[in-house]
């Protein structure tokens, strides 16, 4: 649809992250498009898979997708049954970035660069205008449409005044301090705990990776301290490994299944003496070896500093509209990105919660627009 230079609307897009920019770029070719902020254009993009940049993840079922948000997923069954991953790779190679995908289902450039991803992404938004400053009041006596696209807490204040009501943010995908210490350095792969499996790391702090990451994001609402357990190797029969190997010192014996640093610790706490040969081990001593392997206890006293990916909080999803991102308070306002109350696991799915939102965003103005 054609429009007259004068007849153009004004869209104001607060925010020049991967959200911003994504709606900016469905919006370029009928609004003029200004996106405001008061850094670099997508410098959050930058340190993304560890500057390999990594957009998305491969699940192609919206419903399957969306169970990887702890807050937000039934709010993004609409979003991503419009706008997913395939919809997503397709965006990227349209604008010059081919994707791969790994063993662990996560999707990087081919380039594997964060920063040539940017660089192409910048160069597709041919037609909009960047200001680099802060804003910090609605302003639609210049602007037909304002998008709220801060991907931290800049704009909280403004929207409140606006009459939105803020879940306050919390850290999420963080690593978790704890009363007790641990061998820190200490890797172990394939750890279960609260219904996930994945690798856990001990920390000067406490505990961190994958894991723990999981984990901190699913509790990112609940007040400290808090206890959980983990699971090193699920249920073994540690009678039969000692009845199999009565000569084998125990601590050895035990690095079958953890790293010889942490069985030893575990053996402290089971007072058991490292160096004891198994057929000395009694029913007791076995009892709390496999207990502390099973069911190993700690407690989480907070979060650890500089590890924060994510926030949980944010605009409250009570108050917009699924479909078009629309405010519900406040006509002509629309929303994308991390300023939601909206949040996933590691592996590419903040990233698209961002693209996605970021799309319906512009889609909900573009339909208020009759195009």
């Amino acid at each position: 649809m054609e429009r007259e230079l004068n007849s153009i609307s004004k869209v104001a897009i607060i925010g020049a992250g991967p959200a911003g920019c994504m709606c900016a770029y469905f919006l370029q070719d009928i609004c003029d498009v200004t996106v405001f902020d008061y850094a670099s254009p997508l410098r959050t993009l930058l340190p993304t898979g560890g500057g390999r940049c990594n957009l998305s993840y491969a699940e192609y079922d919206f419903k399957e997708l969306a169970e990887n948000y702890p807050r937000g997923e039934k709010f993004l069954y609409s979003v991503f049954s419009k706008f997913g991953v395939t919809e997503t790779i397709d965006f990227f190679e349209k604008i010059g970035i081919q994707t791969y995908v790994q063993d662990d289902l996560r999707i990087f450039p081919v380039s594997n660069s964060s920063k040539k991803v940017r660089e192409k992404f910048l160069k597709s938004l041919n037609k909009v205008r960047f200001k680099k400053e802060m804003v910090s009041e609605l302003d639609f006596t210049k602007y037909d449409y304002i998008v709220a696209a801060t991907g931290g807490h800049s704009s909280y204040t403004m929207l409140k005044n606006a009459g939105h009501s803020i879940i306050p943010p919390k850290p999420a995908l963080v690593g978790l301090k704890t009363e007790e210490k641990f061998p820190a350095g200490v890797a172990i792969k394939n750890v279960s705990s609260c219904g996930f499996r994945d690798d856990l790391l001990f920390t000067h702090e406490g505990v961190s990776g994958p894991l723990i990451y999981k984990i901190s994001s699913i509790y990112a609402r609940r007040e400290f301290p808090y206890a959980i357990s983990f699971d090193f190797c699920d249920r073994i029969d540690l009678q039969d490994y000692l009845n199999k190997n009565p000569h084998k010192i125990i601590k050895n014996l035990l690095a079958d299944f953890v790293p010889k640093s942490f069985a030893e610790f575990i053996l402290f706490k089971a007072d058991v003496s490292p160096d004891e040969k198994g057929h000395n081990i009694n029913a007791k001593q076995r009892d709390k070896i496999l207990e502390l392997l099973n069911r190993f206890p700690i407690e989480i006293t907070g979060t650890a500093k500089g590890g924060e990916v994510v926030t949980s909080g944010g605009v409250s999803l009570d108050e917009v509209n699924s479909k078009t991102m629309q405010s519900k308070i406040v006509p002509n306002l629309y929303f994308c990105g991390e300023i939601l109350d909206i949040d996933g696991f590691c592996g590419g799915f903040n990233l698209q919660n961002c693209w996605s939102t970021g799309y319906a965003a512009a889609q909900g103005i573009r339909a208020d627009l009759g195009v």
